[in-house]
């Protein structure tokens, strides 16, 4: 099976989008508030709208952080991230009261696209379930032989239509558009560094498993 190819610019631009709808909503919070503060002389209100930007500022700084490791280039070709760093800002993302994050894994430098690729599935999971509940990250072995499974488990957990497809680099209808960019740009990652990726739906679970490539079949 041929795989969907992505011109680079498209790619680039589609990924832009995205981060720009990430932070936009936890921004466009921050100027409502500056615009109550300006505007509103009770206290109390004052006092909502400070919080509202606490919050919201906190909340874009999460998000661009982890944008920064998921999507970005975290320093030159052949760089190591450090696998508490990618635990850190997945914690700053996720950071609600109906979510929680077991994070099992022994710290360690591991090969950036790696762990770009764990951060990217701890994504693909955190949508599984909006409703809340448990995300478990299980990372095994060590540098290029790390691999990883991730789990999101809540009540009516599910993979939204199509997202498989694009993760195995075949999205329907053969285009991909700023919503659905994510998913198809874990595939490609998942791809680079060898492992693949699949996904398995049991009740109110679904996990994202990455191991390594089959190797391909010889033909005489």
């Amino acid at each position: 099976m041929t795989t969907f190819a992505l011109d680079g610019m498209d790619l680039a631009a589609l990924l832009c989008s995205r981060v720009c709808h990430d932070v936009i909503s936890p921004v466009g919070a921050i100027i409502n508030g500056l615009e109550v503060l300006e505007d509103e002389k009770d206290g109390e209100m004052r006092e909502i709208a400070l919080d509202l930007i606490k919050k919201s500022a906190a909340s874009a700084s999460a998000r661009l952080q982890f944008c920064r490791l998921a999507y970005g280039a975290a320093g030159s070709v052949g760089a190591s991230i450090d696998t508490g760093d990618a635990e850190s800002v997945t914690r700053g993302l996720i950071n609600n009261d109906r979510t929680k994050l077991v994070w099992n894994a022994t710290r360690q430098h591991a090969p950036k696209n790696k762990v770009k690729l764990v951060l990217n599935l701890c994504l693909i999971a955190l949508a599984v379930i909006p409703r809340g509940g448990v995300i478990t990250v299980d990372l095994t072995g060590e540098g290029e032989g790390l691999e990883m499974k991730v789990e999101a488990n809540g009540a009516n957990a599910r993979l939204a239509h199509g997202i498989a497809s694009l993760i195995a680099g075949q999205p329907e209808g053969g285009s991909v558009d700023a919503h659905s960019i994510q998913a198809y740009y874990t595939g490609l990652v998942g791809r680079s560094c060898g492992l693949d990726v699949s996904v398995i739906t049991e009740g109110e679970s679904v996990t994202l498993h990455a191991r390594a490539a089959a190797p391909a079949a010889v033909t005489a």
